[in-house]
């Protein structure tokens, strides 16, 4: 089992990866003090590991009682609404402000069950079980909560750090290729904006990564749990270095916003805007063609979308200065200066628009 801490004072908190880890969730919320147990789910992720949350909290924790929402999945429904059916949930289940709210899912739940945990009683504690690949590696850690309205992506949300997130790359045995290839997207982000050496592994291993060999994944989900605590301790609050986590975000969101958050998923969404991303850092004579291309064809390995087709630039541009990155009106891009080296900076509208068109925006 790999181990790793995320150091925030008196807020720290363990990441446990490997094999068996849901087995461990009685004994984290021993550890928390817990008094009782909420656990939100899907309806897809519970059928499947709600017995083996209720069997981990039974064998080591007998004496919380535990309680279960269900939601419906899939990102259409991360919103306001859902986030008050766990709230009723917990007013029901009894929850008081020693509970603890257990996230068992994708990123969906992770932040919708994260959110609501931050608000119920002021705050109350919150494990983080995540079931994709990318919750796994990268929004299960770090304390990000949100949801969506029309206006925007994640614009209502909340810092609100997890007590424990427990992963178990098992789990992934039962996603489907396409959520796959979408968590995929945020591992290769962690190559391109401060790892190279991580960058030349995915482009070794794509293939094995794809297949879900064990130790391929293991080691992989480790390492980007291990560079986003690394950034959390740095700038918890996202004021600083953190904000070079968005990478490929910016165009992303636009994509998700104008398809109406279901006909792409976010890391396919966030795959194409890397690749957006790196075609604009060409425009700006940051990195060359090359560079590019090596990005591009990564993203494709990973049975992700490179452009889009048939969405308005105009219409991408309002949403992106709307999204709560921009500031004054400005939007702030992550723009790649080399594989590995990433800086944040305003850029101008023209760049941004020859971009888009570039990359099958109409």
């Amino acid at each position: 089992m790999i181990h790793y801490e995320v150091e925030l004072g008196a807020r720290s908190y363990p990441i446990w990866i490997g094999a068996g880890a849901i087995a461990r969730l009685g004994g984290e919320l021993a550890r928390i003090g817990a008094t009782r147990a909420l656990v939100v789910t899907n309806t897809t992720v519970g059928p499947l590991y709600e017995a083996a949350v209720r069997q981990a909290i039974r064998t080591a924790a007998p004496q919380i009682p535990v309680s279960v929402v269900t939601l419906p999945d899939g990102e259409c429904y991360k919103d306001i609404g859902h986030v008050m059916e766990i709230i009723e949930a917990a007013a029901s289940g009894g929850l008081d402000r020693r509970s603890c709210i257990v996230a068992l899912g994708g990123g969906v739940i992770g932040d919708m069950a994260g959110f609501a945990a931050s608000m119920w009683m002021r705050g109350i504690a919150v494990i983080q079980v995540p079931t994709t690949l990318l919750a796994q590696v990268d929004s299960s850690v770090g304390g990000k909560t949100g949801v969506n309205i029309a206006a925007g992506k994640n614009l209502i949300g909340a810092f609100h750090q997890p007590s424990s997130v427990l992963i178990d790359p098992l789990v992934l045995r039962t996603l489907p290729e396409r959520e796959v290839s979408a968590g995929i997207a945020e591992i290769v982000k962690y190559g391109v904006l401060g790892d190279a050496e991580f960058f030349l592994l995915l482009e070794r291993e794509m293939d094995a990564l794809r297949a879900l060999d064990s130790d391929t994944v293991s080691r992989v989900v480790a390492h980007c749990c291990a560079m986003k605590a690394d950034v959390v301790r740095q700038d918890e609050l996202e004021s600083g270095v953190r904000a070079k986590l968005n990478l490929g975000h910016t165009f992303g969101h636009a994509i998700e916003k104008l398809t109406g958050y279901g006909t792409w998923l976010h890391g396919e969404a966030v795959g194409a805007g890397m690749v957006m991303a790196a075609v604009l850092s060409r425009r700006l004579g940051y990195i060359d063609g090359e560079s590019v291309e090596r990005i591009r064809k990564l993203v494709l390995r990973a049975g992700l979308p490179d452009r889009v087709g048939g969405l308005s630039a105009k219409e991408a541009y309002r949403a992106m200065k709307g999204d709560k990155k921009s500031q004054g009106g400005v939007i702030r891009f992550v723009v790649i200066r080399d594989i590995g080296r990433t800086e944040i900076e305003a850029v101008a509208e023209e760049p941004v628009f020859e971009t888009m068109r570039e990359c099958g925006w109409t």
